[in-house]
């Protein structure tokens, strides 16, 4: 068995140290308004399709559910969605935005564009960093079962 990588070397940790540097950069923006990045993840799920129960939006993140609850508490506590039982399904809760939360969107704007200009880098070369991130997320996410030790 070869020895591993240097952590500078390796895939999965220059992705999770993007992953982290890119949630400090977002963090000053989303501060102003009284939002954290998962927050805004989860309104931004809600933006593109309102009325999301918790497993579409958890499914939609690619979060769990027992982790998209709490956020959506947070959010209804301040005023940006509220949660409703399934009249059908009383085991599914359905989320909706506000007004307060669909206004949100305006008041955020495209927070990737003022990164974007922050960071220096063409529109160009972030479509295609964003593809090939695609591209591994889509592998890793098509293969089989690891199988058992």
């Amino acid at each position: 068995m070869s020895a591993a990588l240097p952590l500078d070397d390796q895939l999965c940790f220059s992705l999770y140290a993007t992953s982290m540097a890119i949630s400090r950069a977002y963090k000053p923006m989303l501060d102003k308004l009284g939002l954290t990045y998962p927050q805004y993840l989860v309104l931004h799920a809600l933006w593109e399709t309102d009325g999301r129960t918790i497993g579409a939006i958890a499914e939609r993140l690619a979060l769990e559910s027992s982790t998209i609850t709490p956020l959506v508490k947070r959010l209804e506590a301040s005023g940006h969605v509220m949660r409703e039982r399934d009249a059908a399904d009383e085991r599914r809760v359905n989320v909706r935005l506000t007004p307060q939360g669909a206004a949100m969107r305006d008041r955020c704007g495209c927070l990737a564009e003022a990164l974007f200009e922050r960071m220096g880098l063409s529109v160009e070369h972030l479509i295609r960093l964003k593809r090939d991130a695609d591209i591994v997320r889509h592998a890793l996410a098509t293969l089989p079962a690891a199988p058992a030790t």
